[in-house]
């Protein structure tokens, strides 16, 4: 005898077709206290989510003596923040945020951030992110003296796989313009022999 398994929606306790359901992953709500959850519903019961989605903006806080917080609110309300200019021209002339300092491993071991001014240029498999290229072109020489120091290979603006990886063509062609070639010139000094250095044999 076959048997079917009956699967229920999350949001309304209906039933609903195995090959119907969609799953929801809820990444922020003011109950959540573990980390994202998911549940499932019918399509049906989202029907409407188009029509009430909000633009939101989601930023973290990080005021003295406190811990940093995260806040999401509507998009309109944060623009309302900026008094001077328009929060577009605010965002556009701020400092570029890197990377933040990577989550630890199940193992407890602290996950290396190539992203940050302490490690980047590193040799390492995976892929280079777009903050550690934006440090070592900000501080390629800083980068370098510390890659030196810890006894690792160095950035070579002249090896093509080094640029190519780290995304360094502008810093590149910027160094080989300035450095002009060497130009050694061999000079013997002509000598002249007169009459006092002349040598008389009798």
């Amino acid at each position: 005898m076959g048997q079917k398994v009956v699967r229920f929606s999350d949001l309304s306790g209906k039933i609903v077709e195995d090959g119907e359901l969609v799953r929801i992953v809820v990444t922020q709500h003011p109950a959540l206290q573990d980390g994202p959850v998911e549940i499932e519903a019918a399509p049906a019961e989202l029907a409407a989510i188009d029509d009430k989605a909000i633009d939101v903006v989601s930023f973290e806080v990080f005021a003295p003596d406190e811990e940093p917080r995260t806040v999401v609110m509507p998009l309109a309300e944060f623009d309302k923040l900026a008094t001077d200019d328009p929060m577009d021209v605010v965002l556009k002339a701020a400092k570029k945020s890197y990377a933040k300092p990577a989550r630890a491993k199940s193992t407890g071991e602290p996950k290396v951030n190539y992203g940050s001014l302490e490690h980047a240029g590193k040799p390492h498999r995976g892929k280079v992110n777009d903050a550690e290229k934006q440090i070592i072109r900000d501080h390629f020489d800083q980068v370098n003296e510390r890659l030196a120091a810890e006894g690792l290979r160095v950035l070579d603006l002249a090896d093509a796989e080094i640029v190519s990886r780290y995304g360094l063509e502008e810093l590149a062609a910027e160094r080989a313009g300035a450095v002009k070639p060497a130009e050694v010139a061999a000079v013997t000094p002509a000598v002249t022999a007169t009459d006092d250095d002349a040598v008389n044999e009798e």
